[in-house]
């Protein structure tokens, strides 16, 4: 069985809807909703749904208020749990897919599927460990100085149709085998937005294997608030730069042994 958790704050209730639709399954036990505004209009939108449990919580942050629902859910009888964004939906039969590519491949911790945004255009969430200049600096630069780097980083030179083994996932839809989090540990915390997925992820991936597997496609209404909103962009750099600390800067030797295989791979 799955769980499934979505931190919320101010969120609209179309988007939310749109997403829950998404997760009608029987291999779906229970959603948590952890309302980082504790708003009262969303505590009365989640009594509507059996499945559904709704926690209020102060602004903890993304990873800290997902760890909420997987401290629950850590030796529960379930297998795995889904960490979710309210703006992505996507069919039901996604979920069924996804289980019975993870139940074939045991050694598989996580798997990330093909991502799209609405108008059917490709995000490019399968990347690169970031460097310091993916990150904060190419923000700074003129864009053709960065283009090239930039499309090397979110591997745009790849088709992206088959599966590929990266350390690297986006937070939109984050697919887990519960049991991997007792070797791994959960999110780390003091990413407050932004970076936690990275960092789980790498991990993860320093055990098993973490997956991109491009036979289901989900939507994501990504918005890029970091890229419209000067508060956003601050969080995001204050956040690159505890990422960076915490696993180096100019030398971070798993980075570029992983970069190294995975660009071998697919070159």
């Amino acid at each position: 069985m799955i769980t499934v958790s979505i931190v919320t704050y101010k969120t609209d209730l179309a988007e939310l809807t749109k997403c829950l639709h998404s997760l009608y399954s029987p291999l779906v036990s229970k959603v948590y909703i952890i309302d980082n505004s504790s708003q009262k209009y969303i505590a009365d939108f989640c009594k509507e749904y059996t499945y559904v449990e709704y926690s209020a919580s102060k602004n903890v942050g993304y990873g800290a208020g997902h760890n909420q629902a997987l401290r629950k859910v850590l030796n529960s009888s379930n297998t795995y749990h889904l960490v979710l964004n309210s703006d992505v939906y996507f069919e039901p039969d996604v979920l069924e897919q996804l289980v019975k590519y993870m139940d074939s491949n045991e050694d598989v911790a996580q798997v990330q599927p093909n991502i799209i945004y609405p108008d059917g255009r490709m995000q490019y969430t399968c990347r690169l460990l970031p460097t310091p200049v993916d990150l904060i600096f190419r923000r700074f630069l003129p864009k053709k100085m960065v283009e090239k780097r930039n499309n090397r980083y979110i591997l745009k030179f790849n088709d992206h149709t088959q599966a590929m083994n990266i350390p690297h996932h986006q937070g939109s839809f984050m697919f887990f085998r519960i049991e991997c989090f007792n070797k791994t540990g959960l999110f780390d915390e003091r990413f407050f937005m932004y970076l936690e997925d990275i960092d789980l992820t790498r991990r993860i991936h320093k055990y098993y294997r973490t997956m991109f597997w491009p036979e289901v496609t989900i939507v994501h209404a990504h918005r890029a608030a970091s890229y419209r909103s000067k508060k956003m962009l601050i969080i995001h750099i204050r956040n690159a730069i505890k990422y960076f600390n915490k696993w180096g800067w100019v030398f971070d030797s798993e980075r570029k042994k992983w970069n190294k295989r995975l660009l071998k791979e697919l070159l």
